[in-house]
């Protein structure tokens, strides 16, 4: 890639201020120019060249046309073929505790419980003056249906302190003796209403593992993370995904900590990210913090990059632990149905309040009853406020009843997809199809048939329960495979969707979800220069490769954030 210019260092490359430029600067800042750059607009078009002025896209076309862009002082970068797109944007993501949980006993990727007694054992050593061993990113398949992992592990790494460490998905945790001693949690300590104390069979002690509500049991006894502690993980998250393309999120749970997290960085001109926060709905409470959230939502709405104008319900757990709630039952002893985690009723009330209120709202629901009691909570507050602009998602969807399959396009509800779970992976093979059978597991992900409806489908990663990475997330949508190459078999293959599709879902529908298509999400004249460069042309290659593209140069309104364009 060649780059050619008289000022190189001028403009938004170096940070500096329009001030700082010659008086006689003309032309756009930057044109890069040659390449396949799929705008993603409403023809779904191609271009060649794209200009940048002021941050935004002041030019889209032809390399021809673009020439008469480029002034004395303009950055030109020859893409020589490759492959521009609009910036990622995640649907669904925790940024600021995955990035601390990358500095603790981080057990992501590991793939065995001796990988993770070691990284346990290592870092407590390492770190003796930590008051609490934390982390997590465990895999409830290394231990079993139900996904049960043993406190006497963990003691004998750690005897002397309170541990805990949260599963991958978050929705299980993991304690060793002492940190359940601080929580009182013993022999007959009953399990909360939104939760489960697991115990042995025989002796009923608990064993070490907690299921959703019973988590907070423990986590409210750790020491809180300090505002530099979560300034230095949102720094590590948005280098990460600088680097995987992305300059937009949906962050899926913020409270006071986390938005005063991003609001520091952002008064500080230092937040490269876009922003959509999620404020927590706490479900021990009723309608009375609505107050508090519409008071939140103004104290941290002053026209940066934060905006925290949704609300998160979480309507259930997860498949594994037996906690997502089902319309049938598990097939397992207890004939359970699942834990609504809110009654569907108060749901529905809950969500005619935050519909009233001007908040969008963001639903987690795995199961299928989960799904329907979130769809009959927007059309109640269809029926009962009229239609509005909200653009209400549900986020998961792990397994959607054939008969709510049309009520998406329907409610004007906005289908959010993990696209990268959508694969046999031994989650769903040995802790979720045994105990659902085959007829339900027909059900899972079923990503083509919210699509074909016409129902808008944006995808998000749930970051750190699986990489933030959108390409993997891409392929696994198109295949239904794993995209790191393990050999299980496609999963229904009839769900595959195309790649445009994918790309789109990630893009501008993300956008919509997000409530800013109109200024990101596609390479159009008047957006951000929210803009990423990819090493290959997705188009041209096997979507089993698409997982091995890289993102070599990331745009934010025009400033580089991740990869150096004189090294392209």
């Amino acid at each position: 890639m060649k780059i050619a210019t008289a000022f190189f260092l001028a403009g938004t490359l170096a940070g500096c201020t329009p001030t700082e430029q010659p008086s006689d600067v003309t032309g756009a800042e930057m044109v890069l120019t040659n390449g396949h750059i799929y705008t993603v607009d409403g023809a779904r078009s191609w271009a060649e060249a794209v200009a940048i002025t002021e941050g935004k896209i002041s030019f889209v076309g032809s390399a021809a046309e673009a020439e008469a862009s480029i002034g004395g002082n303009t950055t030109v970068i020859d893409l020589d073929g490759r492959m521009l797109l609009p910036a990622f944007q995640d649907s669904h993501i925790h940024p600021i505790g995955a990035g601390i949980e990358a500095s603790r006993v981080d057990l992501n990727g590991l793939d065995s419980v001796g990988a993770y007694r070691s990284a346990i054992g290592e870092y407590a050593t390492a770190n003796p003056d930590v008051e609490w061993i934390t982390g997590g990113g465990w895999s409830m398949s290394e231990f079993g249906p139900g996904g049960r992992p043993s406190k006497s592990i963990i003691d004998e790494l750690v005897p002397d302190r309170p541990a805990y460490l949260s599963s991958a998905d978050g929705h299980t945790g993991w304690a060793n003796s002492r940190a359940l001693e601080i929580a009182g949690i013993d022999d007959d300590t009953p399990n909360p209403s939104d939760g489960i104390i697991d115990r042995d069979p025989v002796t009923s002690e608990a064993i070490g593992s907690l299921q959703e509500g019973a988590m907070t049991m423990v986590t409210r006894h750790i020491p809180q993370e300090t505002l530099q502690d979560r300034i230095a993980g949102l720094r590590y998250s948005m280098d990460l995904l600088h680097s995987y393309g992305i300059t937009a999120i949906t962050d899926a749970i913020v409270n006071r900590p986390e938005l005063e997290t991003y609001a520091t960085l952002d008064a500080n001109g230092e937040l490269d990210l876009r922003v959509i926060g999620s404020l927590w709905w706490d479900r021990a409470k009723g309608l009375e913090q609505m107050d508090d959230l519409v008071a939140l939502r103004d104290e941290f709405s002053n026209g940066g990059q934060l905006r925290p104008t949704t609300i998160k319900i979480m309507q259930d757990g997860v498949m594994e632990n037996y906690t997502a709630a089902m319309l049938e039952p598990y097939h397992v002893d207890s004939r359970t149905k699942g834990i609504p985690m809110v009654e569907p009723e108060q749901l529905k009330e809950a969500v005619v309040a935050a519909d009233a209120a001007g908040f969008q709202v963001h639903f987690h629901a795995i199961g299928t009853a989960a799904v329907r009691q979130s769809l009959d909570a927007i059309e109640e507050a269809l029926l009962e406020n009229g239609q509005s602009s909200l653009r209400h998602h549900i986020s998961h969807l792990q397994m959607i009843h054939p008969d709510d399959i049309s009520r998406f396009r329907e409610l004007d509800a906005i289908a959010n997809f993990q696209p990268l779970w959508a694969y046999n992976d031994d989650y769903v093979t040995e802790l979720t199809v045994p105990f659902i059978g085959e007829e339900r597991a027909q059900w899972m992900y079923p990503i083509k048939s919210v699509l074909d409806t016409g129902a808008v489908v944006a995808f998000g990663s749930d970051w750190s329960v699986s990489t933030a990475n959108p390409l993997p997330q891409i392929e696994t949508a198109i295949t239904r495979l794993s995209a790191t190459g393990e050999d299980y078999p496609v999963m229904l293959p009839e769900e595959r969707i195309d790649l445009e599709s994918a790309i789109v879902a990630f893009t501008i529908n993300a956008a919509f979800l997000n409530r800013h298509e109109d200024v990101t999400g596609s390479v159009e004249v008047g957006k951000h220069a929210d803009l990423i460069v990819l090493d290959r042309n997705l188009f041209d290659i096997d979507a089993v490769e698409i997982s091995e593209t890289r993102v070599l140069l990331t745009l934010f309104g025009g400033k580089v954030v991740h990869g150096d364009p004189a090294a392209l």
